[in-house]
């Protein structure tokens, strides 16, 4: 965008600074970020921690501005270690489902909570005021496990990638975060790599690999004590 400076590019959006103080992240699909819009303003109404929208429209999301390292910048730098990596996401799954579903964007099932189901250390940012969860777009209401399993196979697709330069790190977290989150991720395992697998962001390559991922955090969750 003309003028703005841009801070921010992720496989969906673009983030520009519109000030100290906000952001403008905006879809390249041109996506209506309402049901986004609306389940972070529930979360948030319930304490947890993600941004506040100060306006939402079309594919346009105006933030917070967040200050601070993502989770996986801190992991890469050595600032924190793979285990309290793992209790960071394990920490922030709990917060999260412990909160009512928000009821988008369909009516909700016995004992579903809100998921984000993209929780993973990218997209968790260390403020001064402890760890923020940014980028909603995937979230809705389901099951927890459901979460813990997607946020588990989310790493294990970088573990599995030989040409993943972040893939020993990624390796290396599974055990503790499926450790540390607890649950029964292995039960909705199938589910969330089916839905992993619908993903339209997703290469050819991380297709490929999705079975063999799926495969490691079976095996790491099943390794635990």
């Amino acid at each position: 965008m003309t003028g703005l400076e841009l801070v921010g590019e992720g496989r969906t959006a673009d983030v520009y600074a519109l000030d100290g103080d906000r952001v403008l992240r905006r879809y390249r699909d041109g996506k209506d970020v309402g049901t986004e819009a609306a389940v972070m303003a529930h979360v948030r109404a319930h304490g947890f921690p993600a941004p506040a929208v100060h306006h939402a429209s079309g594919p346009d999301l105006v933030l917070d501005r967040l200050t601070g390292p993502t989770l996986l910048s801190a992991l890469t730098t050595g600032d924190s270690t793979t285990h309290e990596a793992a209790a960071v996401l394990a920490g922030l799954h709990t917060t999260l489902h412990a909160l009512p579903p928000a009821g988008h964007p369909h009516p909700v099932a016995p004992g579903d909570t809100v998921v984000h189901l993209d929780l993973h250390p990218d997209n968790v940012v260390l403020t001064d005021d402890g760890p923020v969860l940014i980028d909603w777009r995937n979230a809705t209401d389901g099951p927890a496990g459901l979460d813990i399993a997607y946020s588990a196979l989310i790493l294990a697709q970088v573990a599995v990638d030989p040409a993943a330069d972040l893939g020993p790190l990624a390796d290396a977290l599974v055990g503790p975060f499926l450790e540390a989150a607890g649950g029964a991720p292995l039960d909705h395992l199938e589910a969330a790599t089916a839905r992993r697998g619908r993903d339209p962001q997703m290469t050819t390559t991380e297709l490929e690999q999705l079975a063999t991922a799926a495969a490691l955090v079976a095996r790491r969750a099943l390794e635990l004590p």
